[in-house]
């Protein structure tokens, strides 16, 4: 990632990010780690919202 991202390109990493994580966790097969994988997202997703508003970076203007 360069310094020169806009914020909704930051925005769009940051979904991209939880999105993985949520997918590993439906891929876990430990408890503790599904949960833990569910957190991280979970907090990166309202890092995100809460730094570039719900949606940022979207095309979907709804």
């Amino acid at each position: 990632m360069s310094k020169d991202s806009g914020p909704s390109e930051r925005a769009r990493e940051m979904r991209d990010k939880a999105q993985e994580l949520e997918q590993a966790a439906q891929h876990a097969t430990d408890p503790a780690e599904r949960q833990r994988l569910k957190d991280k997202a979970l907090r990166i997703r309202e890092k995100s919202e809460q730094l570039y508003g719900r949606g940022s970076g979207t095309m979907d203007p709804m």
